[in-house]
């Protein structure tokens, strides 16, 4: 397995590779029970709106999880441009296809992704959803060695840390 990210934007097929596996996307939220997903109907927005805002962002990147050089998931990092900010960056969106899962790739795409935006970092997950809470719990712990704070409040699990382009992951 060989782990790589790419900006989305830039790459010919990702856009569309991202708009085939954005239902599975919500589909995965939906089996939350959040309320909050699928919102996109009921809200007014369409699916192609909302993949629209993720392209169209320029206070986001976009990235292309890869494995052995096929598409196999996708981050959208959100870099915080408040005055008043806390962090430098915000894990908006992560997503390994399904094939792809329970082989440690999304553990190893968070690692080059945490490298390459060295900074403050947020991630938050919804508590109603143990298994993320329990990926993300683990892969940050690795990560900083235990070096990071969390809150629990309003049914978000959220960690806060600060990575640099030479942490090593365990």
């Amino acid at each position: 397995m060989t782990v790589t990210v790419r900006e989305a934007r830039t790459q010919p097929g990702d856009r569309k590779w991202i708009q085939g596996v954005y239902r599975d996307y919500m589909d995965d939220l939906g089996l939350l029970n959040t309320g909050i997903f699928p919102s996109l109907g009921e809200i007014g927005h369409r699916e192609p709106d909302q993949l629209e805002r993720w392209f169209m962002d320029s206070s986001a990147t976009l990235l292309t999880i890869v494995d052995d050089g096929q598409p196999a998931g996708f981050a959208l990092v959100a870099r915080d441009t408040r005055a008043s900010r806390e962090t430098d960056y915000r894990m908006a969106e992560f997503f390994i296809a399904r094939p792809h899962r329970r082989r440690g790739l999304g553990r190893s795409a968070v690692g080059l992704i945490l490298r390459r935006f060295a900074g403050r970092w947020e991630i938050v997950e919804y508590s109603r959803n143990p298994a993320a809470v329990k990926f993300w719990r683990s892969v940050v712990s690795a990560f900083t060695n235990g070096e990071f704070r969390e809150r629990n409040q309003n049914g978000e699990v959220r960690q806060y840390f600060t990575s640099s382009r030479s942490h090593a992951t365990g």
